[in-house]
């Protein structure tokens, strides 16, 4: 049997039919309103000459999990025969084994570096490129 499903946006306000989410952030906070074409209006009339006088910032990316090191599975398990784990040579490889490894090695190397680098923002010319 076929469904239709209807999303309706009320105006957070006033109950009434909302025509856009309007995404807006204070005090380092992000907020999330629904609102009628009115209420958008007078919402962006409210704002105007804070949003005339106030300076843009760049919006801040999340930051993604570190990659794991590839290399490492094949570390642990050498480590782990050497020390007498008991440890398959393919799957996962034992929590608590991998935890004994980087405990007791003395500096497990850093997993490697990503493939492309960030280059800085220069506020004074945008468009230049990015110093080595």
């Amino acid at each position: 049997m076929a469904q239709r499903t209807t999303v309706e946006l009320i105006d957070d306000l006033n109950g009434s039919r909302a025509e856009e989410t309007i995404d807006f952030g204070l005090d380092g906070r992000r907020y999330e309103i629904d609102l009628s074409e009115d209420n958008a209006r007078l919402l962006r009339a409210a704002l105007a000459p804070f949003v005339e006088a106030a300076r843009t910032t760049a919006t801040a990316r999340k930051r993604s999990a570190p990659r794991p090191d590839p290399e490492e599975p094949a570390r642990v398990r050498a480590w782990a025969a050497r020390n007498g784990y008991e440890v398959s040579t393919r799957g996962r490889i034992p929590g608590p084994v991998v935890a004994a490894y980087r405990a007791g090695t003395p500096a497990a190397p850093a997993p490697p570096a990503p493939a492309t680098a960030h280059h800085p923002f220069t506020p004074s010319d945008p468009f230049a490129p990015a110093a080595p």
